[in-house]
């Protein structure tokens, strides 16, 4: 029986630590697996983590909030109270309307409410124009949305950019560092001066700079994308390399007016610029409804105690004389009804004596308000006009975006056809260089002078590249693409 138990505990020990063990493996594969980052999960970590996005979503939320006060307003406003006093000294009772000058409590309660028929539209229009403020705001998010994810894909790049400038910068250092072990061995044997050791050492020297400085460049680079996104600076944080699209024409040849003539339809900048004027057009519409005569009708309830109202108890009558007949001398008498007793009435009662109801139409017609009504209007035509010149400078500078973007892109390929055959022309003329070297053919000074141009024209090949990219990235995006750089 004990080593049935063991042999279970064990078993249970074993698939326990089986199953702990395949956690930890997934555990461990998935956080090596978040350690590299698409550019898909930048943008998404900045749209989660971005403060500014964060506020104008907030803005988003006060605009439904505004909207759906603006329509609540167009609903009776219905107000309630009560209140209880106790007076002491000489005052007026409202109830029995005679004078108390002992300590008197009083009870008022009342429900009063009002609406209002028509004023001239205003609460209409005032709900339109949070309709309007509302997609304002909507449009606002998605034009930061848009304007981060391009940043986002140009810091990315720019990472990208620098891993590769890093990668010749070292590739270079290697065959620099090759010649000078060489040309130690030549110095040793007798068959080279010392000078061009000397040369080739100060080369080596510069390029090792060289490397360093592409080090901090891609250190900066990466720092300015993991701020952007708000990741923590002091967590590792490496972006994949994806397969760049090729640098190659169009096969569908694009102008820039029809990018321009998509994104004037679709680009959320436009339509902010076009929700301005219409914002300020309803604006218009609210000032001149205040020259229009409000109708409104309201009504009210209200029932109060007072402790001087009171009631007699034990009714009786008395024989009182109120005259004399004059033709015979005969006294005239009536009866008056008197108290034995009297007691304040009651709460209830009271309230069922002293209730008041009112309900009535009320007009307010607008004379003379010192031209304030008049100054609105023209001010919001002012502000209307200043949204519709907004306007066209947005559609300006739409495009004059797009067409700096499709010259830039177009600069960026011929420019990058013509450094691909430089680099070609030169990586030939540096290797034939380096056999003229390695036989004395060819001087230290000579030789390294090769070698930058084949650096430097490496470098134009890499930026004429990730220019184009990034500058073909921006203009599908306006063509509503999706934000892609592969």
């Amino acid at each position: 029986m004990v080593n049935q138990k063991k042999q279970s505990f064990f078993r249970h020990f074993i698939s326990g630590a089986v199953i702990t063990l395949l956690i930890l493996l997934l555990t461990g594969m998935q956080l090596k697996a978040q350690q590299s980052w698409s550019l898909e999960d930048c943008i998404n970590y900045a749209f989660d983590h971005n403060l500014d996005i964060k506020k104008q979503v907030l803005s988003v939320e006060t605009g439904k909030a505004n909207l759906l006060q603006s329509k609540l307003n167009t609903l009776p406003s219905i107000n309630a109270g009560a209140s209880t006093a106790n007076n002491w000294g000489r005052t007026i009772d409202q109830y029995t309307n005679t004078f108390a000058t002992t300590r008197v409590r009083s009870d008022n309660m009342y429900l009063q409410g009002s609406f209002t028929l028509f004023s001239g539209l205003q609460k209409v229009n005032v709900i339109k124009r949070n309709q309007l403020s509302l997609e304002y705001s909507q449009f606002s998010l998605d034009d930061l949305l848009d304007n981060i994810s391009l940043t986002v894909a140009g810091y990315y790049l720019d990472i990208l950019f620098n891993k590769e400038l890093l990668m010749v910068a070292r590739e270079q250092i290697d065959v620099t560092q090759q010649q000078v072990k060489r040309m130690e061995k030549l110095l040793e044997a007798g068959t080279l001066a010392k000078g061009d050791l000397l040369t080739i050492q100060a080369q080596a020297a510069l390029e090792e700079l060289q490397v360093i400085e592409s080090e901090n460049r891609l250190e900066i680079s990466y720092l300015s994308l993991m701020q952007l996104i708000d990741f923590p600076v002091n967590e590792e944080f490496e972006v994949q390399v994806p397969r760049l699209r090729s640098v190659e024409k169009p096969s569908i040849e694009i102008t820039s007016d029809q990018i321009y003539n998509y994104a004037l339809l679709n680009r959320p900048e436009v339509r902010l610029a076009e929700l301005n004027v219409d914002i300020a057009q309803k604006d218009i519409s609210i000032s001149r409804g205040m020259q229009s005569p409000v109708l409104s009708m309201g009504g009210s309830w209200g029932s109060g105690y007072s402790g001087l109202s009171q009631e007699g108890l034990n009714p009786y009558y008395e024989t009182v004389p109120i005259g004399v007949v004059e033709s015979t001398g005969e006294t005239v008498v009536t009866k008056y009804q008197s108290y034995g007793d009297y007691k304040v009435k009651d709460w209830s009662a009271q309230l069922n004596d002293n209730n008041n109801r009112t309900i009535g139409f009320y007009l307010n017609i607008p004379i003379f308000t010192g031209w304030q009504v008049r100054n609105s209007i023209t001010r919001a035509k002012i502000a209307r006009e200043a949204a519709e010149y907004d306007l066209q400078l947005t559609k300006n500078n739409l495009r004059k975006v797009i067409q700096q973007a499709y010259a830039d892109a177009v600069a960026a390929l011929k420019r990058y056809g013509a450094s691909l055959k430089q680099v070609e022309a030169q990586r030939e003329s540096f290797k034939y260089a380096e056999q003229k070297f390695d036989v004395g053919l060819l001087n230290s000074v000579e030789y390294n002078e090769i070698k930058k141009e084949l650096t430097r024209a490496q470098s134009d090949l890499l930026q004429a590249k990730y220019d184009y990219i990034f500058k073909t990235t921006i203009l599908g995006f306006y063509m509503g693409n999706p934000l892609s750089i592969e």
